[in-house]
């Protein structure tokens, strides 16, 4: 049997000390460390897949907290699965001992109990996910029945716009000479001059 450690930081500027020093603590060999600097978002990173490829039955990976293994509570439930139950290795997170699949008693019981507690732990976590959306779109529906504009301000259509439209619709400039004209970008002068074409004709 292996005890090795997982380390995971955001980008090569953070400081995994805190990390490592726990899981030194914990009696995992620094030879036994795998570091990654990136995102917790996937899990398609190169020292976890090395990690992964090791895990060999009756082992176990050290973290100092769930979000050190990632950030995607489906991606975790899944790597959680993989790791537990195809290479048949075990989990412990230190910050939450309840995770830990390997108990002293009985190991069945303890993987039972970790997998109910993360399957609760994604389920809070997507929820959450659900009510701020919730609460972001109930915000801004509120804000626009109050009448407040989202998105970039548009340009207040100047003389310089509109003589700058007549020339364009007359085909007497190109829409980037007429937008330099209007101190616009090309793309907000189009825009605006095909809407102003349309309710011209309407």
């Amino acid at each position: 049997m292996a005890i090795y450690g997982y380390v995971r930081v955001s980008s090569r500027d953070q400081n995994p000390d805190r990390q490592v020093d726990a899981l030194v603590e914990k009696e995992v060999k620094r030879s036994n460390l795998y570091f990654d600097y990136e995102s917790g978002k996937s899990f398609n990173r190169k020292a976890y897949r090395k990690l992964l490829k090791k895990l060999k039955q009756g082992d176990v990976v050290v973290v100092k907290s769930i979000d050190r293994l990632g950030r995607n509570y489906s991606e975790i439930l899944e790597q959680w699965r993989i790791i537990t139950k195809e290479k048949n290795a075990d989990i412990e997170v230190l910050d939450m001992p309840l995770l830990n699949t390997k108990s002293e008693k009985d190991g069945l019981t303890g993987r039972l109990i970790a997998d109910l507690v993360l399957e609760i732990l994604a389920y809070v976590a997507e929820t959450e996910r659900s009510f701020i959306k919730q609460r972001q779109r109930e915000g801004i529906d509120a804000a626009k029945r109050r009448g407040v504009k989202f998105g970039r301000p548009r340009t207040p259509e100047t003389t310089k716009f509109e003589e700058a439209y007549q020339k364009w619709s007359n085909h007497e400039w190109s829409s980037r000479k007429a937008a330099a004209y209007a101190g616009m970008s090309h793309t907000s002068f189009y825009h605006r001059a095909k809407e102003l074409q349309v309710r011209l004709q309407n």
